[in-house]
């Protein structure tokens, strides 16, 4: 828990600017059509539009429909948040706790039943300066490959239906997978290198707080890395694959695409690490980096189900994403760089406590910086990848765990030489000296 002073720290850098300012600051933002599926407490909406309304520091996880408002805290008092603000909002379904209701009233945010109208602020004209595609939770089937069918595709055509219509184009984000399908996540690719706007996309995971802070150099040469994480295969397989890429993808010659992909599960999992002697050297220095372990026991006397995704890559890459769920609750890797006697491996820190989903924000900062420069802070490449390899990753689950050629992942790219993670900011419950904040019981 945060105490109130902490707050008030965090807020000192805003209130020094005068209340007239702030007021024609407010007024020359970004606008943003906010675009979700649903949108209830710790959705991706929530945690994401949350950060734009009610500001960074305001989101807590044990008083979830709260926010800290200048009646609370002394005057003056100006959340930080981001540079944009939201200014329509399309909510697909009203799930159980919704949120979106309050959240546009309070805020006087116009709800539209429409994408169309969202993006034209129920005009003829596009009249945002960009769109947050939150294409998570709602009520959808799942396939028989365990895939939630979340509607992305579809709406992201409507989303450029606009700009086909209107004749202008602006800077779009979609959180998580581009689709479940492989063949749906190029067309998105397609479509925006067609009308030639910015797209960025994919995890939370990349961009967060690394424990230690490290990367791989950008083009060294890189021939195995291991991932580590937890939860659904489908819907954190994700983050576990993006957490992986997001490294190897800087190694000499760039990103190459993707030859093979296979899933294990049960007894093949471990049967595999220990007949694999570079998975297990990974492995071993992946997982005590691991934070909120379960059990400080052998991971397989406390995984029910584990699985593992086996990737090799054009350029003779070889990855290995274990999902252990039981076992840990972060996400870890270790990746061999040729030169280094040791490998690189860290910990992709998530906030589980205090600002729940506080680690969104680092997200959000590169995010706002597509906004603002009109290009992507990193390549939607790499999630177009991912999207793929974790679609045919479950379509060889769903095959019997066979081994699958994927010609179709041909995917090249060169990620930037900058690093983009989180180096500064409230990661406070592992460097609490590197920020002037009090931790209470």
């Amino acid at each position: 828990m945060i105490s109130r002073r902490t707050l008030l720290a965090l807020a000192a850098a805003s209130t020094s600017m005068p209340t007239s300012a702030l007021a024609q600051r407010r007024n020359s933002q970004r606008k943003l059509a906010g675009i979700c599926f649903g949108y209830k407490p710790i959705s991706h909406a929530h945690v994401i539009f949350a950060k734009y309304v009610d500001g960074y520091e305001s989101f807590r996880k044990n008083n979830i429909n709260a926010s800290f408002s200048q009646q609370q805290l002394p005057a003056p008092y100006e959340p930080t948040r981001p540079d944009s603000k939201i200014a329509s909002l399309f909510v697909a379904q009203r799930v159980e706790n919704d949120l979106s209701r309050q959240v546009a009233e309070k805020h006087g945010i116009p709800m539209y039943r429409s994408i169309y109208e969202a993006l034209t602020l129920g005009g003829d004209d596009l009249a945002v300066d960009g769109v947050l595609l939150i294409g998570e939770h709602g009520d959808f089937q799942t396939n028989e490959k365990g895939q939630t069918l979340y509607p992305r595709f579809q709406a992201f055509l409507e989303i450029t239906d606009v700009f086909r219509q209107t004749g202008r184009a602006v800077p779009v984000f979609s959180d998580k997978h581009l689709s479940y399908d492989w063949r749906k996540a190029q067309r998105m690719m397609e479509i925006s290198k067609e009308l030639d706007f910015p797209l960025m996309a994919g995890s939370s995971l990349p961009v967060t707080w690394r424990i230690p802070a490290v990367d791989v150099p950008h083009g060294a040469t890189v021939k195995h890395a291991v991932g580590v994480a937890y939860g659904g295969l489908d819907s954190y397989g994700l983050h576990l694959l993006e957490s992986i890429q997001c490294m190897v993808e800087r190694r000499k010659g760039g990103e190459t695409g993707v030859r093979s992909v296979q899933c294990l599960e049960g007894d093949a999992v471990w049967n595999f690490l220990d007949q694999t002697p570079w998975a297990k050297r990974l492995f071993d220095h992946a997982i005590p980096h691991a934070v909120e372990t379960y059990d400080p026991g052998r991971p397989r006397s406390v995984v029910e189900h584990p699985a593992v995704f086996l990737v090799e890559y054009n350029d003779g890459l070889q990855t290995a994403g274990f999902m252990l769920t039981g076992y840990l609750r972060d996400f870890t890797v270790a990746i061999d760089v040729e030169g280094r006697t040791e490998p690189i491996s860290t910990l992709m820190y998530l906030e589980h406590t205090a600002y729940s989903g506080y680690h969104f924000v680092c997200q959000l900062q590169q995010i706002e910086r597509m906004f603002e420069t009109g290009k992507p802070t990193y390549p939607a490449e790499r999630t177009m990848l991912t999207s793929g390899i974790l679609d045919l990753a479950l379509e060889s689950r769903f095959q019997g765990h066979k081994r699958l050629p994927t010609p179709m992942l041909d995917v090249h790219y060169q990620s930037p030489d900058k690093s983009f993670y989180c180096t500064e900011g409230p990661s406070y419950l592992h460097n609490p000296e590197k920020l002037p904040i009090e931790l209470v019981e």
